[in-house]
């Protein structure tokens, strides 16, 4: 059995198997990830079109996955006064379930893919060895796209793991009359709400909450009743809308503060390089594209032109020139939509200004992406 590689992936979600799909072709290149394909995950399930020419590239038509080409957006404040906007590029309504499993096949085509958990990572001047529930392996270089947050993520002593985040989020899929075009987001008392269609007919629902928001009620079905609802389009949903799945997928401690690279000799790509916030529609397009970015580096690396200390430093400094900005203003529009005052205010201006919106939006997403 071969235990040495050349890529070592910790994680097979978007950023992971978009890394294993790039770099299978050209390298010996493993993937971990102690789940199994089709799975759903937390998401929001929009995906931006500014990723398809790149998908593309690798044989993958997001027109030929999914039906749902979403190019409106609407926004509902607490009391259900809306806005509608154009979406400047759209995007696709696409599950997790479906599109993961679809990159699945693409990335098991070149690359070994294993069921294991990485437990820990070790890291010298040329060798660096991970170690997983059922094995140890080494490679030149380890990707590490574990997620939102990890066990790997405390075991490598990262300091966001030291500051408990309030952020909760739920995820569920329904049965429900909704337009194939739209996704909307929805305000309610200490977060907000994201509906759109997937692929397979469903609606997918996705909000996020404070902590200090559900506490209250501890219950998941009490606190869509007594909170969510209390937006009237919210109310609707809930009154009409039937579940698809016997529980909803719920996760807690969810980071969206800054997630430095410290000393460690490892890329992070996906969630593990920083999470945009929900309400930006954009995570799904960012992980993929932020797998594109390490994968340039490490070819770079990996063909001697680069030193491994250069080849993170040239990643770290184009992720940041390509997503800080956009997650500078996810944080902005987060703190405007939990302050009902300030909303108000901003509502306002867009109501008379309706030509700010699609500004706004683009300022959350980039160009369209090439390979």
């Amino acid at each position: 059995m071969d235990t040495n590689f050349d890529i070592i992936i910790a994680g097979g979600g978007l950023s992971g198997l978009w890394a294993a799909i790039e770099l299978g072709g050209s390298y010996n290149v493993l993937m971990l990830d102690l789940d199994t394909y089709p799975r759903h995950k937390m998401c929001g399930e929009y995906l931006s079109a500014e990723i398809s020419d790149l998908l593309q590239s690798k044989g993958i038509n997001l027109s030929k996955l999914s039906d749902v080409h979403i190019d409106n957006f609407q926004i509902s404040l607490h009391n259900g006064k809306r806005i509608s906007s154009r979406l400047p590029l759209g995007g696709y309504g696409i599950s997790r379930f479906y599109l993961d499993n679809e990159l699945f096949k693409k990335a098991s085509e070149t690359c070994t893919i294993k069921k294991e958990r990485v437990v820990e990572i070790y890291d010298d001047q040329e060798i660096q060895k991970v170690i997983t529930n059922e094995s140890s392996y080494t490679c030149k270089q380890v990707i590490v796209a574990t997620g939102k947050r990890s066990q790997l993520d405390r075991q490598l002593k990262r300091e966001f793991m030291q500051t408990k985040s309030e952020w909760l989020a739920v995820k569920m899929h329904y049965d429900y009359e909704f337009p194939t075009d739209r996704v909307e987001l929805h305000n309610f008392d200490g977060g907000y709400a994201g509906l759109s269609k997937t692929e397979s007919g469903a609606v997918n629902l996705c909000y996020l909450t404070s902590f200090r928001s559900f506490k209250r009620y501890k219950d998941v079905a009490v606190f869509q009743e007594k909170v969510l609802s209390a937006n009237p389009h919210l109310k609707v949903f809930f009154e009409k809308a039937v579940p698809l799945w016997k529980k909803p997928i719920t996760i807690s401690q969810i980071s969206f503060g800054a997630k430095k690279q410290g000393a460690h000799q490892l890329l992070f790509i996906g969630d593990c390089a920083g999470l945009i916030h929900p309400l930006c529609g954009n995570g799904m397009a960012m992980a993929i594209h932020s797998a594109h970015i390490a994968v340039s580096a490490i070819d770079e690396y990996l063909n001697g032109r680069l030193n491994r200390k250069q080849m993170i430093q040239r990643y770290n400094k184009n992720w940041r020139s390509t997503f800080s900005s956009r997650m500078l203003m996810g944080r902005c529009m987060q703190a405007i939509l939990i302050h009902p005052g300030i909303t108000r205010v901003m509502y306002n201006i867009l109501h008379r200004l309706p030509f700010l919106m699609p500004k706004i939006i683009k300022k959350t997403h980039g160009k369209p992406v090439q390979s």
